[in-house]
């Protein structure tokens, strides 16, 4: 299984080891929990730019030792010229996944990253912006080697992602996709970073970064415009919670999926299980999360357009719910139709101060536009708005799209803190249950619980409706029994699978130590700042 790495001294996860590493530096050089965390964005969004990158948007929860924890929302908005009107008169039917069209919200991981450095300074944070993106901009100079899901994430949507303007240039090697160990260079992204190290983070919606964003985009003919970018801020936001025997549990709100992951493992507590990697274990969570999407697809999108949603963490209305499932039958199919690829990463200094972050461009590289002046791929989080006016989640300038991304946090009653979580898409929610319940309720090692096989109910490739995926190092005896209860079983060729997450653990006990464990189905690692 995967080894559980033990700190004091502070300790960042990261699905790649670069970014693992470059956070652990900036704590080593006497950095808190949020610079390191910049610098591991930073430098991931240079050496893994198929799951995530400064075109994408960003999500996060920072916590202080003794204080409620507090929800930054850096999530772009549709563009002055993100109409249906326009989308529809260009002959699309719904929004495409790729190309100039795909472009229609702003880019937000950037201004979270300024959120996060105001945070980190009134924290006693005193690293500068050269520091905190010296390994990013590096990286980016001198290269890095494509890594198997990079190569992988290419050969998926070899057509769709070099018809996209820019794409081709910046990612294939005369003309074909690249090999896993070829060197990748991005020297106009690297130049942007090293702007933004000077001139600040800001420079990249009012400055000179801006202007050179803007005029790509407008040459694109893309939905966003110069203003959109001026216009544009993160934002702080008190993040939802709910309350289990362990502790509490922390996640964003809309328009994140964060109240999915909390419902899945509310609902669980209360089904009574006393036996990990059990019948009722899997089919207990699987049939929790089917409840948690039908209130998603009902509930999330933009928060200027939802509800009250405080009532599905409700205790009344959780028993209720609860009460529901039946125990031993699959139950009903709800709506289910996200997908996307992105990276969580956390960190925890030695002075407790802990950050669950996700940071995203949606589908593999996202839009697969690339903007030639400042070498950034731009995001395809738009693709889930409607082009219907009177649709669920319609495309309208000014609103925020819908996300999968949440970073989850939880405060035990012991003293233990505890940053996880995952990318995947509908699997978040899910694998975040999983590890969870996992270390938390049955007590296994964050290695262990972060390694061990999984599951994720939901369409798989091939299927028209949604069935269980299982890797194949499950056990076939609690296939067979699920199969038996009605859940439609399907076994991967493969071991660890790349369709199960890319998951990651930092736990920290009361006596400080620290514990924490990456997914041996990424290339990333669990680093210990170095003793000063």
């Amino acid at each position: 299984m995967t080894e559980t790495i033990v700190s004091e001294g502070g300790m960042v996860v990261a699905p790649h080891v670069a970014a693992a590493e470059a956070g652990a530096n900036i704590l080593s050089a006497g950095g808190n929990a949020i610079e390191a965390m910049i610098a591991a964005a930073a430098t991931i969004a240079v050496v893994y730019p198929h799951m995530n990158g400064i075109g994408g948007d960003v999500f996060f929860i920072v916590a202080e030792p003794g204080r409620p924890p507090r929800a930054v929302s850096a999530c772009g908005r549709a563009g002055t010229l993100a109409t249906i009107e326009r989308h529809r008169q260009r002959g699309h039917d719904t929004i495409p996944a790729r190309g100039t069209d795909a472009v229609v919200t702003v880019a937000g991981a950037v201004s979270g990253w300024q959120l996060a450095a105001e945070i980190a300074s009134t924290l006693g944070g005193r690293l500068s912006r050269r520091d905190l993106l010296g390994d990013a901009i590096g990286h980016a100079k001198e290269g890095i080697a494509i890594s198997r899901s990079h190569a992988a994430c290419i050969g998926e949507d070899r057509d769709g992602l070099t018809e996209a303007p820019g794409f081709a240039e910046h990612f294939m090697v005369d003309g074909k996709a690249p090999e896993v160990g070829d060197r990748l260079i991005q020297s106009r992204l690297a130049d942007t970073l090293d702007q933004l190290a000077h001139a600040g983070f800001e420079d990249f919606y009012r400055g000179d970064v801006g202007s050179e964003i803007a005029a790509d985009l407008e040459r694109h003919d893309a939905a966003v415009t110069r203003a959109d970018l001026v216009a544009h801020e993160a934002s702080l936001a008190t993040p939802l919670s709910v309350r289990l025997a362990q502790g509490t549990l922390y996640n964003t709100p809309p328009p994140t999926q964060g109240l999915s992951s909390l419902i899945i493992l509310a609902l669980f507590e209360r089904l009574g299980v006393g036996q990990g990697e059990s019948f009722a274990h899997v089919h207990g969570l699987i049939e929790a999360a089917k409840l948690a999407f039908a209130v998603r697809a009902n509930e999330i999108r933009d928060p200027d357009h939802v509800g009250d949603i405080d009532r599905f963490l409700d205790p009344a209305w959780l028993d209720r719910a609860a009460a529901g499932i039946d125990r031993q039958r699959a139950g009903p199919i709800p709506k289910s139709n996200f997908d996307s690829d992105t990276v969580w990463m956390g960190a925890i200094d030695s002075e407790g101060l802990s950050i669950s972050y996700i940071q995203s461009l949606y589908w593999g590289f996202g839009s697969g536009v690339v903007l030639p002046r400042t070498g950034i791929v731009w995001q395809n989080r738009g693709v889930g708005f409607s082009l219907d006016p009177g649709g669920f989640d319609p495309l309208v300038p000014g609103r925020r799209p819908s996300h999968t991304l949440n970073p989850p946090f939880a405060r035990f009653d012991d003293g233990r803190t505890m940053v996880y979580g995952s990318m995947g898409g509908d699997g978040q929610p899910q694998f975040q249950s999983a590890i969870f319940t996992r270390h938390a309720v049955f007590g296994m090692e964050p290695g262990d619980a972060v390694a061990a096989p999984r599951w994720r109910w939901g369409r798989t490739w091939g299927q028209e409706t949604p069935g269980v995926a299982v890797e194949s190092r499950f056990d076939s005896d609690l296939v067979d029994e699920l199969a038996a209860a009605g859940h439609d079983m399907h076994v991967l060729d493969a071991a660890f699978s790349d369709d199960m997450g890319h998951a990651g653990m930092i736990v920290r006990r009361d006596d400080g130590r620290l514990l924490g464990a990456s997914d041996p189905r990424c290339d990333g690692a669990a680093v210990a700042a170095r003793s000063l």
